[in-house]
């Protein structure tokens, strides 16, 4: 029986795809890519979609995390950003590659993605398709199921393994076709198309922007951009005051030597993370900001406890007058948006 392997997210389009295929009786295998920059949280992950996708379809799954790889390309990306800061024709050519790879391992003939022709502005254009194909080395062997007849046939269909009239034409921006091919093959709890990476967030790609241009972009460093309200001191200096109990536990965690940790002695708050050329003028600048975050904003004074990370037995504590509203917006690396158009939320929330 012939195998296709599968890019798989866990939305509805590569859903379908898979669907698609297998009505032809071909056997697929779904491939998931998990990296710092999906839009996960603790509760429903990107991984988690993907495997219960994979679950309600009955295929076998590999999960791939490919966080250093992408790290590396949104720090030079050969073809560029979209709007924000995602390099989505570099990010497509690195799957691609890494799926060409799986193929092997995995005993695939050819590799079938959800992609609709027209429906991404930048890497679902013909000509985007074309490039990333051939950069990726897998022209003719990626099956684009959904847009199939717009495109030209490829391996799989000239060989008569795959069925071209039984593929798809869909095109453009609508969901409609999509979630009539959904009604039709009666699945159910999908996710909303509401985009899963990071990267197409204007607030998480300024602070990405920000971190590129101070700063190597590790992997701590791409996890806790996700966390808290970020304030920039100088150019080698920032600051991230968590907004909740998880925000705090992650930058506890986070938190790596040579940072400064603090904390509101006597009433519950923020935890505050100083991070670059810490100096005794900068940790009191933090203090004031982890007073003004808190509900000791408006008292006179605040105390708060100051440690070097690792080493909470080293504790001394700051008496500081909280910072001013105005003084603190000041530093804020990320300024609030403007309300999104159609009543939708930005993916980070405002600070």
């Amino acid at each position: 029986m012939p195998k296709a392997l599968a890019l798989l997210s866990g939305g509805l389009d590569s859903r379908l795809a898979i669907r698609v295929i297998r009505e032809q009786g071909i056997e697929v295998i779904a491939l998931n890519f998990l990296t710092a920059f999906c839009r996960c949280t603790t509760s429903k992950s990107c991984k988690l979609e993907a495997l219960a996708a994979a679950e309600a379809l009955g295929v076998p799954i590999k999960v791939v995390n490919s966080t250093e790889s992408m790290v590396e390309i949104v720090k030079r990306p050969k073809h560029g950003y979209g709007k924000n800061m995602n390099p989505c024709i570099d990010c497509r050519i690195n799957l691609f590659r890494e799926a060409k790879r799986y193929m092997a391992e995995l005993g695939a003939s050819f590799i079938i993605t959800g992609e609709v022709l027209g429906q991404r502005p930048m890497s679902q254009r013909m000509d985007a398709m074309r490039l990333i194909d051939k950069e990726a080395g897998v022209t003719g062997l990626v099956l684009r199921p959904l847009c199939a007849k717009h495109m030209e046939p490829t391996i799989p269909e000239k060989d008569g393994i795959v069925d071209r009239e039984k593929l798809l034409a869909i095109r453009g921006r609508s969901r409609k076709p999509q979630m009539q091919l959904a009604d039709l093959f009666k699945l159910k709890d999908y996710p909303c198309p509401a985009g899963g990476c990071l990267l197409t967030d204007p607030q998480f790609g300024f602070r990405m922007k920000d971190l590129l241009a101070h700063g190597d972009a590790t992997l701590n460093e791409v996890h806790l951009l996700k966390i808290g309200r970020h304030l920039r001191l100088d150019p080698k200096t920032k600051v991230v005051v968590g907004r909740d109990e998880a925000d705090n536990e992650k930058l506890e965690t986070f938190a790596k030597e040579g940072d400064v940790l603090l904390m509101l002695r006597d009433i519950p708050g923020p935890l505050t993370l100083i991070r670059g050329e810490v100096t005794d003028e900068k940790v009191t600048l933090a203090a004031r900001l982890t007073a003004r975050y808190s509900k000791a904003q408006s008292a006179p004074s605040a105390a708060v406890l100051c440690w070097p990370a690792g080493n909470k037995a080293a504790q001394r504590l700051l008496d500081v007058a909280p910072l001013e509203p105005a003084q603190a917006d000041a530093l804020l690396l990320v300024k609030p948006e403007k309300p999104c158009k159609r009543g939708r939320r930005p993916l980070l929330q405002a600070e």
